[in-house]
C-alpha cells in the first residue's frame, strides 16, 4: 500500500498520543491547538465534537438495524461459528417535525466498539474520540410515506459500516433507502446479538490469493441481503419504502470489488459504484450487461496504467454508460468518514486532499450518479472536467461521449 493511501487512516488512527490533548473536544485546528494550550477541562467540555458533515437532502434521517443470518451458508472465517452473519444499518428518509427536534441523533460508534477497532489498528487514541462523533441519524424515526430507490454499501476491509455512516445519511437525506452492511469476521468493532463485539478473523489473512474468495463472499452476502429486503417476507419493518426496480450497489476497496461482483452475477442491480476497491476479475465487466458503473478512486493508485490494473482491464470491457475519476491529493480512506474526521482534528495532509472536501466529492458525484440512472435526474457533473472541482479528473475522457448520457 502506497503512502498515499495509508494517509487518512494514518491521520486518525496513528499518531495519536498526540491527540490525547484534542480529547473529545477537538474539531479543528484551532480548537486542537486550544485544548494543547492549556485550556481547562470546563472550557474544552464546551467546544464541539467530532460531527459528521451535514447532509445536503431535504429530509431527515431515520435508522434501524438487522441482523441477517444466511443459514445456507458457513462463515468462511471461523466456520465453528456456524452460518453466515450480517448486520444491516438501514438509513431512510424520515419525517422532519416542525416544531420539535427529530430526536437525539443515533450513536456514531458504540465506545466499546470505538475502543475494539482502534486496537485492531493498533492505536493509542480514546476510544470516545471517535465513539462520540455526531451523526445527523435519528433511530426508529418515523418513516416518510412513498418508494424510494435502494442503495447497498458495503466497507472497506477491517473498517466497519460505520465508516460510511457520512455517505448513508446524505443519500438517505435526499430520498434513498440505503443499506450499510457489515460482514462478520471481517472488521473489529462490530456487535452481533449474543455474540458481541467479534474480532476480526479475517485481519492478516487476505493476500493476493485470498482476496478474490474474500470478495465473491462478500459479493454473496450483498446479495443475500438484498433478496431479504426486497423478497416476500423481508424482516425490515418498513420494507414497503424500497421501490424493487430501483436498486444500486457500491462500496469501498474490499467493499467496492464485492459490489462489482454482486453486480456482475444479479441484474436486479441497476447501477453500481466502485470507490477505490480492485476489481477481482475482468470478468466483472462482461456480466454488467451494459449497466452504469462508476469508478472513483485516487489519482495514486488508480489512474489509466497505476499500481491497480485491474482497472485498466474492467474499462476496456465496460459497455455501458461509465466513468472513471480520479481525485488528485486523495489517500485510499478519502472515500469514507475517516477523511472529514481526520480535517477536523486539524490533521489534513497539507499537500493533500482535505477531508471535508474529499467528503463533499464523494458525496457529490456518488449522489448525482445514483440520482441520474435510478431516477432520470440529468445532471451536467459528469460531462467532463470543471472548474468547480479542479481535483477530480475525467480519465479516458475522449471517449465518454459515445459511452456517455
Amino acid at each position: 500500500m502506497s503512502s498515499r493511501r495509508r494517509g487518512a487512516v494514518a491521520v486518525l488512527l496513528a499518531g495519536a498520543v498526540a491527540a490525547g490533548a484534542v480529547t473529545l473536544t477537538a474539531c479543528g485546528s484551532g480548537e486542537a491547538a486550544a485544548a494543547s494550550s492549556g485550556e481547562t477541562a470546563g472550557e474544552r467540555s464546551q467546544a464541539r465534537r467530532l460531527a459528521l458533515p451535514a447532509p445536503t437532502g431535504a429530509h431527515a434521517v431515520g435508522r434501524s438495524s438487522l441482523h441477517l443470518v444466511d443459514n445456507n451458508r458457513r462463515d468462511p472465517w471461523v466456520p465453528k461459528a456456524g452460518a453466515r452473519e450480517l448486520m444491516v444499518s438501514m438509513y431512510y428518509p424520515a419525517y422532519r417535525p416542525a416544531r420539535k427536534p427529530a430526536g437525539t441523533p443515533a450513536p456514531y460508534m458504540s465506545t466499546a466498539g470505538a475502543r475494539a477497532f482502534l486496537k485492531e489498528m493498533e492505536v493509542e487514541l480514546p476510544a470516545d474520540v471517535l465513539s462520540s462523533t455526531r451523526t445527523h441519524t435519528f433511530e426508529g424515526a418515523k418513516a416518510r410515506s412513498g418508494t424510494f430507490p435502494l442503495v447497498v454499501l458495503s466497507p472497506g476491509f477491517r473498517t466497519p459500516g460505520a465508516t460510511l455512516t457520512g455517505l448513508a445519511e446524505d443519500l438517505a437525506s435526499r430520498g434513498y433507502v440505503v443499506a450499510v452492511v457489515d460482514h462478520a469476521y471481517e472488521a473489529a468493532g462490530v456487535a452481533f446479538p449474543g455474540r458481541g463485539i467479534l474480532p476480526c478473523a479475517a485481519c492478516g489473512k487476505i493476500g493476493p490469493t485470498t482476496f478474490r474468495p474474500a470478495a465473491e463472499g462478500r459479493a454473496k452476502d450483498l446479495r443475500f441481503v438484498l433478496d431479504r429486503l426486497v423478497g416476500k417476507a423481508s424482516p425490515w419493518k418498513d420494507a414497503g419504502l424500497i421501490d424493487k426496480r430501483r436498486v444500486a450497489m457500491g462500496g469501498h476497496s474490499l467493499g467496492g470489488a464485492a459490489a462489482a461482483a454482486a453486480m456482475a452475477d444479479d441484474p436486479r442491480v441497476r447501477a453500481g459504484v466502485n470507490m477505490d476497491g480492485p476489481f477481482v476479475d475482468s470478468g466483472d465487466a462482461s456480466g454488467l450487461s451494459g449497466r452504469p458503473f462508476l469508478m472513483m478512486g485516487t489519482e495514486a493508485d488508480h489512474s489509466p496504467g497505476g499500481e491497480d490494473g485491474s482497472w485498466d482491464v474492467v474499462w476496456k470491457r465496460l459497455e455501458g454508460w461509465k466513468r472513471w475519476l480520479t481525485l488528485s491529493g486523495a489517500d485510499h480512506f478519502a472515500f469514507t468518514d475517516l477523511a472529514p474526521l481526520a480535517g477536523q482534528l486539524g490533521e489534513d495532509d497539507p499537500e493533500g486532499l482535505p477531508g471535508q472536501r474529499a467528503a463533499g466529492i464523494t458525496r457529490d458525484f456518488a449522489g448525482a450518479f445514483f440520482d441520474e440512472h435510478l431516477r432520470h435526474r440529468r445532471t451536467p457533473l459528469f460531462d467532463g472536467p470543471s472548474a468547480a472541482n479542479p481535483e477530480v479528473a475525467f480519465q479516458h475522457a475522449s471517449g465518454k461521449a459515445a459511452k456517455g448520457a
